[in-house]
């Protein structure tokens, strides 16, 4: 026979303890709760012969334990003192991209996390019949808490990302409404991740890749939509007709919609379209494509 004693005085903890026991998957257990001069106990007796399975089975009640009803906190524990210099709502999104990344990769990384739990408790009550539950969750879960903080390192990385990416949004449109409109339309037709400009007559324009005049320029590369976007802001037109070939909205889409606002006018079908749209599948030269106007 084999015996633990769980303790702890977080009544949370304690009740999700016991609910989640009432389910053990093996058999003949007892179970008993004391609450002793210190901490509140939950005891249970083992009386079969597989003491490892047994072991197993309350490692996997206390890691999700941990996992449901603790990793927020540590979270939130964690961001305050590796990133004290955020205020609340900034720590607060960077909380919240911390779940959007669990739940991107949530088979992934919760198997990595409780793994990680189960060795950590299955170790320790091997040779131990006690386990004082705040202690233990301090002192001994190094490795778990080493990946919530590369999560929470990773959340900091695009949380800034985004606030740099909307920094430089709002710098635009700052610019683009203190300066006056060159012109009245400009086309932007857009097919797989390239953009070709078109004047109001249909015509071509020459998209500006002198890199030492762009008001714009990628961190890394100079994509073709980086000198589209150049030449936008050289012409500032009143309207923007994004003609989608391939009817897709991905990043760059995305930024022209926010810097330019209700300047933006998108389609798909319109006769601009039509012809694009004919002519990839036909495998021309879509920068030499004549539009009858």
């Amino acid at each position: 026979m084999k015996s633990l004693c769980i303790k702890t005085n977080n009544l949370n903890l304690l009740n999700y303890l016991l609910n989640e026991l009432e389910y053990i998957d093996i058999e003949p257990i007892v179970i008993s709760s004391n609450e002793f001069k210190n901490y509140k106990n939950v005891i249970i007796h083992y009386r079969g012969n597989d003491d490892k399975q047994f072991v197993h089975e309350i490692s996997c009640i206390l890691s999700c334990l941990v996992i449901d009803e603790l990793e927020e906190s540590f979270l939130k524990n964690l961001i305050i003192k590796n990133y004290f210099y955020f205020n609340s709502d900034e720590r607060k999104h960077i909380l919240d991209i911390c779940f959007d990344v669990f739940a991107d990769n949530f088979n992934e990384l919760f198997n990595k996390k409780y793994n990680c739990l189960i060795d950590a408790f299955s170790n320790y009550l091997q040779d131990h019949r006690s386990l004082v539950l705040t202690g233990f969750i301090n002192f001994r879960l190094f490795e778990y808490l080493l990946i919530l903080e590369n999560i929470i390192d990773d959340a900091v990385n695009t949380y800034v990302i985004e606030k740099e990416y909307f920094e430089f949004v709002s710098l635009l449109k700052m610019y683009i409404n203190s300066h006056i409109s060159n012109c009245e339309l400009v086309h932007l037709i857009y097919t797989n991740e390239n953009s070709i400009l078109l004047d109001e007559n249909k015509n071509v324009i020459n998209i500006d890749d002198d890199i030492f005049k762009a008001k714009y320029l990628s961190d890394i590369t100079f994509s073709s939509n980086d000198y589209a976007l150049n030449t936008l802001l050289t012409l500032l037109p009143k309207k923007i007709h994004v003609h989608l070939i391939d009817n897709c909205v991905d990043e760059f889409i995305h930024t022209i919609g926010l810097i330019f606002e209700n300047k933006v006018e998108v389609c798909t079908d319109c006769n601009i379209c039509k012809i694009y749209k004919n002519s990839k599948n036909s495998k021309m030269n879509l920068k030499k494509i004549s539009i009858k106007k």
